[in-house]
């Protein structure tokens, strides 16, 4: 790996553990909960979350595109406090498996001290976390029905590592449904350069063309690609610090959401 990426990821581990110590993310400031209900998460969703589960991390919602079914292996990418593992493991029950990997101990820690307060709302222990980077994930391949993840691929200074991965850990017939920030068109240096655009998103998102390119070279079929502006939208309602730092550094007279969109991606692994 190349010290530039490893810078980055460094930079991305020390952010993402402060935010595990402070509990809160990208909608910190305000409600977590309004922002995942704006986006698509319901309320059965939110009830069976343990406290602290949710940190305001997500640009949409991969259970809901994933069409999730009892009994399937689902393994999310970047899993934070947990949020969305916890949200599948109810969707897949007792016979099913929810699997999380993330690079940050401290998310990992925190997301594992929640499955007993889980268990003791649903009744089920299927859900586990994994210390470990998207781009070298501790998963066996070919072992994997659905590969979900939300605004984490973009980053990883490596994306096109990580589409392998995913490719790799699919079972055939299986598929990867994302959520993810794309960029509209190029964003100014001075946001490249800006840490709160890293660890908002938006510094490490790229063309959705390049995604598509991706995902190609990884041997995927590409199956949907939904962009959905409003969950920017939403996102920026947040009122967070990060998103107030990223439009102080925009030329004058634009908006982020002039650079940005919210997508929602399913590829296929024939």
């Amino acid at each position: 790996m190349s010290e530039s990426n490893e810078k980055i990821r460094e930079t991305v581990r020390q952010e993402y553990t402060k935010i595990a110590q402070g509990g809160s993310g990208c909608c910190g400031a305000s409600s977590p909960d309004k922002l995942a209900e704006g986006i698509g998460y319901t309320g059965q969703d939110l009830e069976v979350l343990p406290e602290g589960a949710n940190m305001g991390l997500s640009c949409g919602n991969p259970t809901a595109i994933a069409d999730l079914k009892p009994g399937q292996v689902v393994l999310d990418l970047g899993s934070g406090g947990g949020f969305d593992v916890f949200v599948a493991a109810k969707q897949l029950g007792s016979s099913g498996r929810a699997i999380g990997v993330d690079m940050t101990a401290e998310m990992v820690a925190k997301a594992r001290a929640g499955i007993p307060k889980f268990t003791e709302k649903t009744g089920l222990s299927n859900a586990e976390f994994r210390l470990g980077e998207i781009e070298h994930l501790p998963v066996a391949d070919g072992s994997v029905d659905v590969v979900i993840s939300n605004c984490v691929i973009n980053l990883s200074p490596d994306k096109q590592q990580v589409w392998q991965e995913i490719a790799r850990v699919l079972k055939p017939g299986g598929k990867a449904c994302i959520s993810d920030l794309a960029l509209k068109k190029p964003i100014p240096e001075s946001i490249l350069k800006s840490v709160a655009a890293l660890v908002g998103c938006i510094a490490g998102a790229v063309l959705l063309d390049r995604t598509k390119e991706m995902i190609n070279n990884a041997g995927l079929k590409i199956g949907n690609i939904t962009e959905k502006a409003a969950n920017i939208e939403l996102m920026l309602d947040c009122q967070d610090p990060l998103y107030a730092q990223v439009k102080a550094c925009l030329p004058e007279g634009t908006k982020v959401e002039d650079y940005v969109v919210s997508v929602d991606i399913t590829a296929i692994k024939e």
